[in-house]
């Protein structure tokens, strides 16, 4: 038997690690230097556990989703 999740440590425990997985994976797939990525705002969803960073770079902006249990990235939608 797994413990639920509230009973499980949540590996991005603070909005700075949020922005860190944010900035890496849309460095990764956008192809562009995490230096000139600009955090433009975070979210913290209570109910489903999950964080969302807006981050914008040259003209682009993008939402990344995280599972902050996982501690992944579950989907980065451009806007």
């Amino acid at each position: 038997m797994s413990p639920g999740i509230g009973l499980m440590k949540r590996r991005l425990e603070k909005e700075k690690d949020a922005v860190a997985l944010g900035i890496s994976g849309i460095a990764k797939k956008y192809d562009v230097k995490p230096e000139n990525i600009k955090t433009l705002e975070t979210k913290y969803h209570d109910d489903a556990g999950d964080w969302y960073v807006a981050l914008g770079w040259d003209e682009k902006r993008a939402i990344v989703q995280m599972d902050s249990v996982l501690g992944t990235i579950t989907e980065i939608k451009e806007i």
